[in-house]
């Protein structure tokens, strides 16, 4: 949906996209559950806010409970303000209800907060502050709301760290502000500067912007490589992020040379930690990532302003790598047009493996060839898991959906308890495969893939298992 959603911005949107979902066929709370889960569990960022601008075609009250929950930040804000005025739900105005929604959200940051969350854009703050009219309630915010609209404003009414960066801005640079490093680049920052960021940047602007502090020779300062590397494996800094391993395979793969080596192996202490979670799976286990010339294609398709220089394969070869780690009787089997040799050591880290099976590709995509070899084996196993840019069509009937399944048919004869799973690193809406009781159809790649994917392996995945972890899901946030 989110290629859908992308694909409108140079053309008037279509009222009927969500229809095509069925959103409009379920109950308010289920949806409002469903964007909590999305948000806090998942991890998502565009699915959870399109869930809200749904929620606010069908019960405001509802989305009011839950609002602060799942745009718990200015990014979360913008992108449930950009799907709204698109129109993609058959409207494009906000309406008294979510006008009053987004003034209370404002009111509940406080000033510095909502000053660090002035550096986005589409729609920037002032944007937002234009659409919706806030009231300010006391004199700093007062002050602040003109300075951000370009009006008349009362200098020292402002909140201090606003006037502390204007005050940098204006050559005073006893002390670096602690705003976004993004307010300060236009500046000219020496060594000092940007090692002052570098000490108190966040676990994900650290990620970031490796190559930047190197650049400007923040390593070069006694103990800054050390504290940079404890910071990014730091257990709970990691978890904080949110971060998704294959933005850590990201930072790993594009780090410069001029990095120190303590540091880049801190990534790959954090992958270890992010990936801590992948369960052993039961029984005999082959991962067969799709190695083809498609592959190469941004992991979340060509989207304006928006495309990830991560690619399907490094996400392909990351679940593959992940899982052998954690499973080292389990093999490797990638695939173009027939399977690719390669051998990997279950003992190396999941960065090494990656990055192995990430540099093989080209080629046709011929998704029978693993099976095909596995059958030809007369292999025994219990899972298979197959991962590509859309495997959805796995049993959908088509052509190459037709002579997978042939195979996997004759290898069932052998393993009547074997399972497949079909991850689909970009599933499309139009092409999802119909649940079977041993396939299982996965769109999109976090951590939690690997949690669905043991519970399935093991049996515990039943048809009505989602629904009953979304009805789990408390609209009220608990208090203990």
């Amino acid at each position: 949906l989110v290629h859908r959603l992308a694909s409108q911005e140079q053309k008037p949107p279509s009222p009927l996209l969500i229809q095509d979902r069925d959103f409009y066929s379920l109950e308010p709370t289920f949806l409002a559950r469903t964007a909590l889960y999305c948000r806090e569990r998942g991890l998502m960022k565009d699915m959870p806010a399109l869930l809200c601008v749904v929620l606010a075609t069908k019960d405001c009250a509802l989305l009011e409970r839950i609002f602060p929950r799942v745009l718990d930040n200015a990014r979360m804000l913008r992108t449930f303000i950009q799907i709204l005025r698109s129109g993609v739900v058959g409207r494009k105005s906000f309406g008294t209800a979510v006008k009053r929604m987004i003034r209370q959200w404002l009111e509940a940051r406080n000033d510095e907060r909502l000053f660090q969350d002035s550096i986005g854009d589409h729609p920037s703050l002032a944007d937002v502050i234009k659409m919706v009219h806030p009231k300010p309630q006391t004199a700093s915010r007062a002050a602040f709301y003109g300075y951000c609209l370009g009006k008349a404003y009362d200098a020292t009414a402002l909140p201090a760290l606003v006037q502390q960066y204007e005050a940098y801005k204006a050559g005073d640079r006893a002390m670096v502000p602690d705003v976004p490093f993004q307010m300060l680049t236009a500046l000219q920052l020496g060594t000092l500067e940007w090692t002052a960021i570098a000490r108190r940047a966040p676990w994900q602007m650290t990620r970031m912007n490796l190559n930047t502090f190197a650049r400007h020779g923040v390593f070069t300062q006694e103990g800054l490589p050390e504290l940079i590397a404890a910071r990014l494996r730091e257990a709970r800094a990691i978890a904080k992020a949110r971060v998704f391993p294959y933005q850590l395979l990201a930072a790993y793969t594009n780090v410069d040379a001029a990095v120190p080596t303590v540091v880049r192996e801190a990534l790959q202490d954090a992958m270890e930690i992010a990936i801590a979670n992948v369960p052993q799976l039961p029984g005999k286990v082959y991962v067969c990532p799709d190695v083809s010339g498609s592959m190469a294609s941004p992991v979340t398709g060509m989207r304006s302003g928006s495309t990830s220089a991560m690619r399907c394969i490094d996400v392909a070869a990351l679940v593959a790598a992940a899982v052998v780690r954690k499973n080292p009787q389990a093999e490797v089997l990638p695939f173009e047009h027939t399977v690719v040799s390669l051998n990997l050591n279950a003992r190396d880290s999941v960065m090494t493996n990656a990055m192995k099976l990430a540099s093989i590709g080209g080629g046709g995509t011929n998704c029978s060839a693993p099976l095909a070899l596995l059958n030809k084996r007369k292999a025994r196993g219990d899972l298979v898991i197959f991962v590509s840019d859309n495997e959805s069509w796995m049993d959908a009937g088509r052509g190459r959906g037709t002579a997978t399944m042939a195979e996997w048919q004759a290898f069932k004869q052998r393993n009547h308890a074997a399972r497949l799973v079909c991850l689909d690193i970009q599933p499309y809406v139009t092409t999802q495969a119909k649940e079977r009781e041993d396939v299982l159809n996965i769109g999109g790649f976090s951590a939690q893939v690997f949690e669905v994917v043991s519970e399935f392996a093991t049996g515990r995945l039943h048809a009505d298992h989602w629904v009953g972890v979304i009805e789990a899901v408390e609209l009220e946030e608990s208090r203990s």
